[in-house]
């Protein structure tokens, strides 16, 4: 029997084997070739387009998966008959808990990095803090780490150099950026340097009991966003929803948000916020709201702000989500480049404190919206109308009812989505539904 691995300036061993005798090889060194690639999904190694993986290497675009690394192919010859296998090299370690462990073996930078804060929003010209997290995958790793953006923003230090002692560990460091005076919306990248490597590459491990452990190597990226915004009542209260990150993403264009406990929702303690917001899917996913409805209406009709994002048809645990009859269906818009039209266009909502424009519908991503009402009541003023190529336009995306001293507005239009990617007209269309 023998054995060799690919790609390599590769030793081959060469064995007899005996008859029902066991035989062990033990190898004192593995030596990487000097060349070795990163280990990576090879669909992920280029940066994609929307919705498509990029592979530029015509050939290996037929691969049903990741080819190996470092394959170990063993040649078994069985009386003149040859047969070859190839096995995967792996770290294996035996747990109390969990038995034998095996770990695919993978190559990285010596260190990588982690934007914390990928998405930051400036809606003046005040500074804020980047904050970084660098990991290092061995012993005593020096270098330096900088920040990659435009020309019109500025940020300090321009480097941070950093030394970590222990394989595994984990060092934060911090960046001051300062925004220009203009609108800007602008990518940007943490790029690491050391005596042996330059890259831009963050790691994300991947790992669950009931699969082998996974690293993958992306591009260490995040946005920088100049808003020029206007924002007018600041005391918010927000009821979380389905994995809903939309309350902080608004405490990052200066909103206080406070999050209400359902258990404690009622129309006196809400009226001290200038607007209540009901986090995505909140109708079905938070049961107290089977009851504390009839509160959120209080408090509209004593003068209140109610946003409700968007809930699916199925699985709502009250049909009374508004104080006016109103009906979910799944109308949506799934492309975000679709054109929008002001049913309304004098609306407030469309004017203060922010003027909104078909440009403000610009580079959003993913979708427009989904899960629009089809039927509403004559209270009701629905205010954009779009629709997907070859469909009739929907006019649910923005409905808004005044109740006794307040409103109530529900939307389905997809901030859950915009809002984290830094989506300028997003943001500032939100403004204007909280004002």
């Amino acid at each position: 029997m023998g054995y060799s691995i690919l790609n390599q300036e590769a030793k081959a061993k060469v064995n007899t084997l005996s008859n029902n005798e066991k035989v062990t090889f033990q190898e004192k060194e593995f030596k990487m070739p000097t060349t070795v690639d990163y280990s990576n999904l090879f669909w992920l190694k280029e940066k994609p387009t929307v919705g498509m993986y990029t592979v530029s290497n015509k050939a290996i675009r037929i691969y049903p998966e990741e080819k190996l690394q470092f394959p170990i192919v063993f040649s078994v010859e069985i009386e003149g008959t040859r047969i070859d296998f190839v096995k995967n090299l792996v770290y294996k370690n035996n747990d109390p808990e969990k038995g034998e462990n095996y770990i695919p073996f993978s190559v990285l930078p010596e260190v990588t990095s982690e934007i914390q804060n990928k998405v930051s929003i400036f809606n003046s010209n005040t500074p804020k803090e980047i904050i970084v997290k660098l990991k290092s995958n061995k012993q005593n790793s020096t270098g330096t780490a900088k920040l990659v953006l435009p020309n019109d923003w500025k940020v300090e230090p321009t480097e941070v150099p950093f030394s970590i002692t222990s394989k595994s560990e984990e060092k934060t460091i911090r960046f001051k950026v300062f925004p220009p005076k203009n609108e800007s919306n602008a990518d940007f990248a943490v790029e690491i340097t050391n005596t042996s490597e330059r890259h831009q590459l963050e790691c994300v491990e991947i790992k669950y009991n009931h699969i082998p452990k996974q690293t993958i190597l992306q591009p260490s990226e995040g946005k920088l966003v100049k808003l020029d915004i206007q924002t007018k009542g600041k005391n918010i209260g927000y009821l979380v929803g389905a994995g809903d990150e939309v309350g902080k993403y608004l405490e990052n264009i200066g909103y206080t948000i406070t999050y209400i406990n359902p258990n404690e929702i009622n129309a006196v303690s809400l009226s001290k916020f200038d607007a209540v917001i009901l986090g995505i899917r909140a109708f079905n996913t938070i049961e107290e709201l089977k009851f504390k409805q009839k509160e959120l209406f209080k408090y509209v009709e004593n003068g209140g702000n109610l946003v409700v994002q968007y809930n699916t048809t199925s699985g709502l645990l009250t049909k009374e989500i508004a104080p006016y009859d109103l009906t979910i269906s799944r109308d949506r818009v799934t492309n975000e480049n679709a054109t929008v039209t002001f049913l309304d266009p004098k609306n407030p909502v469309l004017n203060t404190p922010n003027k909104i424009t078909t440009k403000d519908f610009e580079n959003w991503i993913q979708e427009q919206g989904l899960y629009y009402p089809n039927k509403w009541d004559k209270a009701f003023t629905p205010i954009l109308a779009a629709a997907d190529n070859g469909e009739e336009q929907t006019k649910g995306a923005l409905l808004i009812a005044k109740y006794g001293k307040g409103n109530y507005i529900y939307t389905g239009l997809s901030f859950f989505r915009e809002l984290p990617e830094g989506v300028s007209g997003a943001y500032r269309l939100f403004a204007n539904i909280i004002h």
